[in-house]
């Protein structure tokens, strides 16, 4: 009985103490999770003490993980009772909060050597701008930017709603705010993260809390399943868009094409400012190996120089607007390359724009009403 584990003839039972010791928590808090009944000991050992089986071990460590996120008893009770989500599901919902917490501690690192450099350079940080970088007022920066310049385009729409054909019902997965759902049909969103669900609209779309690649959704219940600029956010790109072909009878995701040699030097920004940018994408599925998953075709997907979404690319022939805070902080490229390069890339930008290079090495685009940059249109 040293080990604190009993092995019976079906299943294994740990004691109370044990389980304290491999959870890193006191017995009494596992008491107290028994009495509010979050976690209750199922098992009996020998001489009948209270023992926890292999599902009470698995509830418990769903209940801590939510715990040590700074979540609430009841939020938690909430969360792992919910019947339409089992163990898979829990993880990849654990996953994407921890996701979202690194990109906002990314985002603070970057607010943090923003405001090093400018003490560095003797210039004043005024009390304002402390807050605004480092307090409360942060994340709610990071989303008035977001709200602020990821709109809707309309002929990037057309071209998303057109392949969605005649489909009444649909499901949009890694939702984010909103963006592109057609008001015209009966709209189901999946977002897993709290961030992007609080910034949707009042009126849209019923928003589920889940992960792309584990769908609580039963086979075809969709008539459509779209995505739209979000694949690269998730954590396993091809098994989130198996899902999507599962849940649903077609297929719609607008995402970016790296198998095309040289795809890198498409883009003016990338190519002489921010190589880093091919690091960013240097995991990403290939598209054909995306297409494949789904049996879909691709079709190119042009930016408008207008473009009225505030997407990485949007501002191909607005190349001052890539000098803008707001503007950058609104797509995760920037906090993916790190404050360094991204310093670089603006202030060789800057450079050049007062110096005349940039209009030189690409007066060509002014001529231009739309560019192929990259993006992909897959239909299923």
């Amino acid at each position: 009985m040293a080990s604190g584990r009993i092995v019976g003839a079906v299943e294994e039972h740990w004691t109370v103490g044990r389980v304290a010791e491999l959870a890193g928590v006191s017995v009494r808090t596992l008491h107290h999770y028994d009495g509010i009944g979050l976690v209750r000991p199922s098992a009996r050992t020998a001489a009948g003490y209270r023992a926890y089986a292999a599902g009470d071990m698995e509830r418990l460590r769903e209940v801590l993980a939510y715990r040590r996120l700074g979540f609430g008893l009841r939020e938690i009770a909430e969360l792992v009772d919910d019947p339409s989500a089992d163990a898979v599901a829990h993880l990849h919902r654990l996953r994407g909060l921890l996701l979202e917490r690194r990109d906002r501690a990314d985002e603070m690192v970057t607010a943090i050597d923003r405001e090093l450099r400018t003490r560095a350079k003797g210039l004043e940080v005024t009390p304002e701008e402390q807050l605004n970088l480092l307090g409360a007022r942060l994340y709610d920066t990071i989303g008035d930017a977001y709200t602020a310049t990821r709109r809707t385009d309309p002929r990037i729409a057309a071209q998303i709603w057109d392949a969605l054909g005649d489909a009444r019902t649909v499901l949009n997965v890694g939702a984010g705010t909103g963006s592109y759902e057609p008001a015209d049909r009966r709209v189901t969103a999946v977002e897993p993260s709290a961030v992007m669900r609080g910034q949707r609209p009042p009126g849209s779309a019923p928003c589920v809390d889940a992960a792309a690649e584990c769908l609580p959704f039963a086979d075809r219940s969709f008539d459509v399943a779209m995505a739209v600029s979000t694949v690269h956010h998730w954590g396993d790109p091809i098994a989130g868009l198996r899902e999507m072909r599962r849940v649903a009878r077609r297929v719609v995701v607008l995402t970016f094409d790296t198998d095309e040699p040289g795809w890198q030097d498409r883009f003016w920004l990338t190519r002489d400012y921010l190589p880093e940018f091919a690091g960013v994408l240097a995991e990403f599925p290939s598209l054909a190996g995306m297409a494949d998953a789904i049996g879909a075709r691709a079709e190119p997907v042009p930016v408008p120089w207008d473009c009225t979404d505030g997407l990485f690319e949007a501002y191909w022939r607005r190349p001052g607007a890539y000098l803008e805070e707001r503007v950058r902080r609104a797509t995760s490229v920037w906090t993916r390359v790190g404050p360094e390069a991204e310093e670089r890339a603006v202030r060789g930008l800057g450079d050049d724009l007062a110096s005349g290079r940039w209009a030189e090495r690409n007066g060509d685009l002014a001529g231009l009403d739309a560019a192929d940059l990259g993006l992909r249109l897959l239909r299923a």
